[in-house]
């Protein structure tokens, strides 16, 4: 028999329905006290096999091949950790008109974080863009987002954060870094057994995210701030990182022709120039914001569900176009201007990403 599937018309994947579930059980079931405590350990210890899990899959020899494109990822870092905080410094003047103080704060966190990993990997893909590009851009990231993300929020978001200090960043970088590095140093050893396990080892990826998300928001439930936002208010926050996407996706397709990439190098840029990653966003909101984390991240997971929609969308459209297409001077069939992907590299990174568009980020 063939295993059914979910519809390709619904608009919301299977994973982000999940989401939501995880959130509804979270405000009919919350976890208190001794549950609490289990269920924050638990999540801390599944974020930690997520990132070592990374480590695991992340080639060295892939990421010191990546390092020859250092215009592309320096284009993606400048993307993710100064245009993204600017235009969220720019929103300051939406409070309280638009958005209320808290919302804003998890807005401006929201484009603090760093880029994603399987969805950018997975669009690029599809769109046929430079995928070894595409996961080392995420990768060094989500790497620099450890250090650079909590930096800019104890500078921008001040007290709002949390208080920022040398135990919070501590923290992060016990919980993401080192089990990503533990992951490096021992992929010779588990590196085929996650090869073999890709689908397996999927879950828990999601699993991990979702346990986080359930943890986050009951103790927002037992704080009882839920109560600070309103459909109206909830409305306004869409309406914002809609146009917050708009203009990313704009600006790293634009700006990476006017730098001179070829086009699936400018792929590569769009994909993860303009996305926030669920995976790294939550931990860090967790450790940042404490009690007040489950308001802090809802702005992250409205975008992360946007993003998704969108990004396939355009790696559809991207798929379809010449090869040689949308680049100034750049003939089609011609060569990327900044390294393109061979067929064979092309191809099986392609098979790495297959059935990774509706995976968190």
């Amino acid at each position: 028999m063939k295993r059914p599937s979910w519809p390709s018309w619904m608009p919301i994947d299977p994973y982000i329905a999940a989401l939501l579930g995880t959130v509804g059980l979270a405000a009919l079931l919350p976890a208190r006290d001794t549950a609490a405590d289990v269920a924050s350990g638990a999540s801390t210890t599944a974020v930690a096999l997520l990132f070592f899990l990374y480590g695991a899959r992340l080639s060295t020899g892939e990421a010191l091949e990546g390092l020859r494109h250092w215009r592309l990822h320096l284009a993606v870092l400048l993307c993710t950790f100064t245009l993204f905080p600017l235009l969220g410094l720019a929103a300051r003047g939406l409070v309280p008109y638009v958005l209320t103080p808290a919302l804003y704060s998890g807005f401006l966190f929201l484009t603090l974080v760093p880029s994603t990993i399987q969805s950018s990997i997975a669009f690029t893909s599809m769109a046929r863009g430079n995928v070894p590009a595409a996961i080392c851009a995420g990768s060094f990231s989500s790497l620099a987002g450890i250090v650079l993300t909590p930096l800019l929020a104890a500078g921008l978001l001040g007290h709002s954060a949390g208080g920022f200090s040398a135990d919070s960043l501590l923290k992060i970088v016990l919980q993401l870094l080192v089990p990503f590095l533990a992951g490096q140093f021992l992929r010779r050893w588990v590196g085929p057994f996650v090869a073999r396990h890709k689908k397996v080892l999927g879950l828990v990826d999601r699993g991990s995210i979702l346990l986080v998300v359930y943890t986050a928001f009951s103790q927002g439930m037992v704080q009882g701030i839920w109560h600070q936002v309103s459909p109206a208010r909830l409305g306004a926050l869409l309406g914002v990182e809609a146009v917050l996407l708009t203009v990313m996706l704009m600006l790293t397709w634009y700006g990476a022709k006017w730098l001179g990439f070829g086009r699936a190098d400018r792929v590569a840029i769009q994909f993860a120039g303009s996305k926030k990653s669920l995976a790294a966003g939550l931990p860090m909101a967790s450790v940042l914001f404490g009690a007040e984390a489950s308001l802090a991240v809802l702005p992250l997971m409205l975008f992360h569900q946007m993003q998704l929609m969108v990004g396939a969308v355009i790696a559809k459209r991207r798929s379809r176009e010449p090869a040689g297409s949308g680049t100034a001077g750049e003939e089609p069939g011609a060569p990327a201007a900044a390294g393109p992907v061979s067929p064979p590299a092309r191809s099986a990174a392609t098979r790495t990403a297959a059935g990774t568009t509706r995976r968190s980020g």
